[in-house]
């Protein structure tokens, strides 16, 4: 039977057959999609400093995703080596100080409490929550095996991000092509347009976070130095930094601020170093409630085209349901589903998605004059 006498009943049960069996295969292969999204992820964001090497340079894009790429790949490299030394060392100074904390404490414990005329006496109690926490951190061979097959996936799945990052990189021009021209003729034109504008929220939405940081980069700076916390120059910029990485960031931003609180004190108010760490806490937990409240919506939403309300409540709903990676995410995706719908609902309508008229503003990238309301 020939392709172009199948009846419409027919074709829509291939279709549906085809539908499900895509279904299937999506389900059976659901570990993949997150590294693909993180690979998606790196690839957008190393897309701009893409564009701009080529802008400067003319190179093709495949040779300036190259650069960009094995540069990005060499800075990791260079953190890495030098950063995780240092990490350690000073994960293992810590855990001396604790260690050391934990003896004069086993020597006060020693002596006994009278409560209510009642003899108290915990010195065991110290030594027998050192004996839980060994047997919690002493590895078993079952655990060990795991752990060895646990890293093992994860570094399986640190090639493909890799993999995918590279290519995506290098060949999205290509890859965006053969996808456009699986479409029918008289279709690919509109679906260029439509591109254009989700290109044009996920750039905006990149924009929207850099000023986010440089926003509480600011905030943070001046904050931290009216109290007199030391380095206030270098914490500030690095917590606004740090904003970047939802939940994990501003976590150990506060942590270094408080550590740094605690071991040096301010350097001008009147406050022992444990309140002065304290206020450092109370200080940076308001800006960052202002900052996930206020600030984030507002600039995203600006950024995005969105309602300051939706971003917060999809940002909330996110950080409850899909974790770090679905609140870097969940903002744009959610402005793209808004434009795809539209664009689904004029097609829907019998409308053009896009009239004659529609041309690309040179400084948001978005189209204007472009879009069919009706």
């Amino acid at each position: 039977m020939n392709a172009a006498t199948w009846k419409p009943l027919f074709r829509y049960f291939i279709f549906l057959l085809m539908a499900a069996l895509m279904a299937l295969l999506a389900w059976q292969i659901r570990e993949i999609f997150q590294p693909l999204l993180v690979a998606g992820l790196m690839s957008y964001l190393l897309s701009p400093l893409v564009h701009l090497l080529q802008d400067r340079t003319h190179l093709p894009r495949r040779a300036a995703g190259n650069v960009i790429f094995f540069s990005a790949l060499a800075v990791l490299v260079i953190l890495l080596v030098t950063a995780l030394p240092l990490a350690f060392s000073e994960l293992q100074g810590l855990a001396n100080d604790i260690n050391a904390s934990l003896n004069r404490l086993q020597i006060v414990l020693e002596q006994p409490y009278e409560i209510v005329g009642v003899k108290v006496f915990l010195g065991a109690l110290l030594p027998g929550l050192r004996s839980t926490l060994g047997g919690v951190f002493t590895p078993h061979a079952d655990e060990t095996l795991l752990f060895l097959q646990n890293t093992s996936r994860g570094f399986l799945w640190f090639l493909v991000v890799l993999v995918s990052t590279y290519y995506l990189l290098t060949d999205w021009e290509d890859l965006r092509e053969w996808f456009f021209g699986l479409a029918p003729t008289q279709e690919r034109h509109s679906l260029h347009l439509l591109y254009t504008e989700l290109h044009a929220i996920w750039m905006g939405y990149l924009n929207g976070q850099m000023r986010l940081i440089f926003v509480l980069s600011i905030i943070y700076t001046l904050a931290w130095s009216a109290i007199g916390l030391p380095g206030a120059l270098i914490l500030g910029p690095l917590a606004g930094l740090l904003n970047l990485l939802p939940e994990v960031g501003p976590f150990f931003a506060a942590a270094l601020a408080v550590l740094l609180a605690w071991l040096e004190g301010s350097t001008f108010l009147p406050l022992d170093n444990l309140w002065f760490a304290a206020l450092t806490l109370g200080l940076y937990f308001l800006l960052n409630n202002i900052k996930t409240i206020w600030l984030q919506p507002r600039i995203l939403g600006q950024s995005v085209l969105l309602h300051e309300g939706v971003v917060f409540v999809a940002i909330v709903t996110a950080v409850i349901l899909w974790g770090v990676l679905g609140v870097l995410l969940v903002v744009p995706a959610l402005a793209s589903l808004f434009e795809i719908g539209r664009y689904l609902r004029a097609r829907l309508l019998g409308l053009e998605p896009y009239d004659a008229s529609a041309a690309v503003d040179v400084k948001t990238g978005r189209l204007t004059r472009g879009k069919v309301d009706e």
